[in-house]
């Protein structure tokens, strides 16, 4: 498996790199995250016999390209979720290797463009019978909302939470401006104002190797939430472990749920997979009001996919090893370079 014709396959596991000087000045524990992620895939893949090498993207995009030409990988594993702190230009990783003709892991450049943008994505989503929330698109800070209360507001092209905080749940005019103005201000980018599913709060990741399967289905636990916090996943909750959001909102995988809750949000979660036209592996999220009705809240091209993530999670309940999900994706790559 790791060889073509006697030479062994040489595999890029490219990431990119943190730096506070030249990113933006906001929290970003979540993006200095991935270079773990690039170390743990690293023993993983060489367990598997490929020969295998780190690279990371720095300052110049253009010493980044040159690198990968000069190292002539045969295939590069893509961890890049920004450039410069922008998530914005994440898909532009992705089209660069397109360009160059490098085959790499995960989703393409489009669907890394069309998901970042939840508005749009949720426009998608609608097209094809997925059920999601409400919501407008907010680009001024007086312009009309015409949404019922509560609402919950963030920024429309950022990931990994970033912009979402507990004060972003809003259930007055007062607090709702106040967001509104706050995300415009900090993020210079138009706001997401979206309906609260007051509820539940589920994700599903979604594993394409031969065919797009929904994996167990996990739940954020909010039941160790201090009284009068939303029931949300806040960056605080996600990123800052010594946070009591974090330690009060731990995931539960497999959810305990009913077969015909479950089988619902993993057939969801294929359809959303599809409608975005993802490949490989994705992470989809959902709202289930206290009806017992499901709403997809976004889909990730590009999940955290280090050891201790929900991702991965996911691929233990349903007993497939981290090591092995690298060695298929790999495969799957190179299939792609030769029928293209």
């Amino acid at each position: 498996m790791a060889a073509i014709k006697g030479k062994r396959i040489l595999v890029g596991i490219a990431y990119n790199d943190y730096d506070p000087l030249t990113g933006r000045k906001v929290d970003r524990p979540s993006e200095e995250s991935v270079e773990q992620t690039a170390k743990e895939v690293l023993t993983a893949v060489t367990e598997l016999g490929y020969s295998a090498f780190i690279i990371s993207l720095q300052k110049s995009f253009m010493n980044f390209l040159q690198r990968l030409k000069t190292l002539n990988a045969d295939v590069v594993i893509n961890l890049c979720e920004a450039f410069l702190g922008h998530p914005q230009l994440e898909a532009n990783v992705a089209a660069a290797f397109e360009l160059l003709g490098l085959p790499f892991t995960g989703n393409d450049s489009r669907t890394l463009a069309l998901c970042l943008n939840k508005f749009k994505t949720k426009a998608v989503l609608k097209s094809c019978g997925l059920p999601t929330a409400p919501a407008i698109l907010v680009e001024t800070p007086d312009q009309k909302i015409d949404l019922p209360l509560p609402l919950i507001v963030k920024p429309n092209t950022e990931d990994a939470s970033l912009g979402i905080h507990p004060d972003s749940v809003v259930r007055d005019e007062e607090s709702l401006r106040k967001q509104v103005a706050r995300i415009l201000e900090v993020f210079e980018e138009p706001v997401l104002v979206e309906q609260f599913i007051e509820g539940r709060e589920f994700n599903v990741a979604v594993m394409d190797l031969d065919k797009p399967e929904a994996l167990p289905v996990s739940e954020i636990d909010f039941s160790k939430l201090p009284e009068g916090q939303p029931t949300i996943c806040s960056y605080e909750a996600k990123w800052h472990t010594e946070d009591i959001l974090f330690q009060a909102t731990p995931p539960v995988c497999p959810a305990q749920i009913d077969d015909g809750l479950k089988d619902k949000l993993q057939d969801l979660a294929v359809r959303a997979f599809l409608a975005c036209e993802c490949r490989d592996y994705a992470r989809v999220d959902f709202r289930v009001d206290k009806k017992g009705r499901p709403f997809v809240l976004e889909v990730n091209p590009n999940p955290d996919i280090s050891l201790n993530a929900g991702y991965v999670r996911g691929l233990a309940a349903a007993g497939v090893e981290y090591k092995d999900f690298w060695g298929r994706l790999i495969e799957k790559a190179r299939t792609r370079k030769r029928m293209s």
